[in-house]
């Protein structure tokens, strides 16, 4: 049986040496214990700094270790997929290179995927994080499960093992704006989920900012559902009654009052909050129309610059004195011809 671990990675220089040594030793004792083949798949998200280089060095010290590196950087979404692209494993596990996803845990998730399971789920406690955040982060889950089609829980992220059939059914849906947690729910199978301790991460800083986790939070809010679309018709229903209600409350206060004063606050205050709301929901429209629109132009979701394959080509063509363009050419997945699922 062949297991494969996925790492995305982006500017990881500073750490991937000590993971990749990590990882390995955990991957050595399971091999021993199990008698399971692993194979590593890295995947450069187009990293500025020595990643790629790392990774290269990796691959031919390490016959497991193979690499992916983009032309740019495209996006952890991109780069989970294009792992479960090139991964050839029975069963896929996906983490981060950074160590806060411990690797004595797959151990723990080949257990479960034993026992049937096509989905092990490692969910980390919030424990060390700061109050505020943890507050806002279980706010958010409570928000998101009322509104999408799936189910999304708080703690859950990318570190998780997935069988060959469910990581076949991921790679059939090709949309472009992918939000893997809700895909992963949505493909289903057999699931089950234990928990591990937050580990701190070992070196480096976060690549999540405030910011990108509030689009990453509104991406899957709106890439499973249409009902921020049905709210703005319900609010407009709404501000249409209300409308019609005052509309009614100044005839019948004219004709029994006769015509006062014109209500300047009133109207000022109507016309704002009217025209915010107008914004909010052209807004919303907007943000669907938006999807659709990369949708229909079916770009790939990324295209490879380099892979193991092409290192080791042109490593084999240096030995033999020729150059490197007559070796054997890659596959076209290699290449990056191949990049949707």
């Amino acid at each position: 049986m062949l297991i494969s671990i996925v790492v995305p990675c982006f500017n990881e220089a500073e750490i991937i040496e000590r993971f990749h040594s990590h990882v390995t030793r955990e991957l050595a004792a399971l091999t021993q214990d199990l008698g399971h083949a692993f194979e590593i798949v890295y995947v450069d998200d187009g990293s500025a700094d020595a990643t790629r280089a790392l990774l290269e060095k990796g691959a031919r010290a390490d016959p497991c270790a193979r690499f992916v590196s983009f032309s740019r950087n495209f996006g952890k979404e991109a780069a989970m997929l294009a792992g479960l692209q090139h991964a050839g494993g029975d069963a896929v596990v996906i983490m981060d290179a950074d160590l806060q996803h411990p690797p004595e845990l797959v151990r723990r998730m080949l257990e479960l995927h034993a026992q049937g399971y096509d989905q092990v789920i490692a969910r980390r406690t919030r424990k060390g994080d700061r109050v505020t955040r943890t507050l806002m982060a279980r706010a958010y889950y409570r928000l998101i499960n009322r509104l999408v089609d799936v189910e999304l829980v708080d703690g859950v992220g990318d570190f998780r093992l997935l069988s060959r059939r469910t990581v076949d059914a991921v790679l059939r849906l090709t949309e472009n704006n992918r939000f893997s947690k809700g895909i992963f729910a949505w493909v289903g199978f057999r699931t089950t989920t234990f928990a591990y301790e937050n580990a701190a991460r070992e070196q480096g800083r976060s690549k999540w900012s405030f910011g990108k986790l509030l689009n990453y939070g509104l991406d899957g809010l709106i890439s499973f559902n249409n009902k921020p679309l049905r709210a703005a018709l319900y609010l407009g229903f709404l501000l249409l009654s209300l409308a019609m209600l005052y509309a009614a409350w100044i005839v019948v206060s004219t004709l029994v009052n006769g015509v006062g004063t014109p209500g300047y606050a009133t109207l000022l205050v109507a016309i704002t909050a009217l025209s915010g709301v107008q914004m909010v929901m052209i807004g919303v429209v907007g943000e669907y129309v938006g999807r659709i629109y990369y949708e229909v132009k079916r770009r790939p979701h990324y295209l490879v610059a380099a892979t193991d394959e092409d290192a080791r080509r042109a490593e084999a063509a240096a030995e033999a004195g020729t150059p490197a363009e007559e070796a054997p050419a890659a596959g076209a997945r290699d290449r990056g011809e191949l990049v949707r699922g």
